[in-house]
């Protein structure tokens, strides 16, 4: 594809996300950077990981984003008695016919709501991962394909702690991203308050359909990457395990106990692109890197017991990454 018609892909395709964000406004107030947070996780094929308090529209903000997408939308409470067949689904037996029959779990669907995540424990959480990582699910000796789009979306909440079981680290790498959803502003409170106190159904109207997505996918693999961004993404992987390798932060050695894995390196790649294709570009440009960087990096970075002695945050430590590493 040469580069005129691949901008023209571009330009045409991404602009019927523009229609989609304007869709959602309808409902959602504020919240921008969310939902282009989102929009990235679905064109790079990642899943994400949602932490903020109670009562922020996290529920509404993704089926509102799975109606625009004219998908299937399902919601998944986490408890401590969960099962993780009330997830994948179970097989049961047919009386009548003396045979089993296969129950699906809500886990097949396109949009998934993984609410509170971290209050079931270790073995049910585990349940997610084939389906995130392998797109399938195993229930008895049948494997089934999940269907497409499969996009997940879990929160936890950061207040309450007692009673909640944390994620294993293999799946907190899983997620393409951990966002931080914050308090509206006064505002957009005002406009959410004027909305939400006549009780009046919002309606989203479809706008795009699910092999949308996978045309946006097949172009966004064509961006334009130069190979000085590609080891820009690598030195900041790389700074993140080694930072005495780099002058400007040795003084971080010793307050990382473990640094971000390959999964790093493919996540900041995708998500540039997509950030990229969002902006409306064929090409992808430093500030797509940065734009995204705490985002993929903030779940993968393990601190020391100095880092914590010292106060030193995770943000803390990929803010200086991204100041000292030199920009290409």
């Amino acid at each position: 594809m040469d580069i005129q018609e691949l901008n023209f892909r571009v330009a045409t395709s991404s602009a019927l996300l523009d229609n989609l964000r304007t869709e959602i406004a309808k409902v959602i107030v504020g919240q921008d950077a969310i939902i282009n947070r989102l929009l990235i996780g679905l064109l790079a094929n990642g899943h994400i990981l949602l932490e903020g308090v109670p009562g922020l529209a996290k529920t509404l903000i993704i089926s509102t984003l799975a109606q625009a997408f004219d998908c299937v939308f399902k919601r998944i409470q986490f408890t401590p008695d969960l099962l993780p067949a009330d997830i994948t689904g179970t097989l049961i037996y047919n009386q009548k016919t003396g045979e089993f029959t296969t129950k699906k779990g809500p886990i097949f669907a396109n949009f998934i709501l993984a609410d509170e995540i971290n209050r079931a424990p270790a073995k049910v959480q585990s349940a997610l991962l084939e389906a995130m990582q392998e797109r399938q699910v195993t229930i008895g000796d049948t494997t089934y394909p999940l269907p497409r789009p499969f996009f997940v979306m879990a929160t936890q909440n950061p207040i309450e702690q007692e009673g909640t079981y944390p994620l294993p680290e293999a799946q907190v790498d899983r997620f393409l991203m951990k966002l931080k959803i914050k308090y509206p502003n006064l505002e957009e409170e005002k406009v959410i308050l004027e909305r939400m106190v006549v009780e009046r159904e919002l309606r989203v109207h479809p706008v795009l359909k699910p092999s949308d997505l996978d045309y946006m996918r097949e172009i966004l693999a064509d961006l334009y990457m130069e190979e000085r961004l590609k080891h820009y993404i690598l030195n900041l992987v790389q700074a993140t395990r080694y930072p005495q390798r780099y002058p400007r932060i040795s003084s971080l050695t010793g307050l990382i106990q473990y640094g971000a894995s390959p999964r790093a390196t493919i996540f900041l790649a995708r998500a540039a692109k997509a950030n990229a294709y969002l902006e409306h570009r064929a090409y992808v440009i430093p500030d797509d890197i940065k734009a995204i960087g705490k985002d993929v990096l903030r779940h993968r970075i393990i601190l020391s017991y100095e880092a914590e002695a010292e106060q030193v945050s995770t943000e803390d430590i990929i803010t200086r990454i991204f100041e000292e590493i030199e920009v290409p």
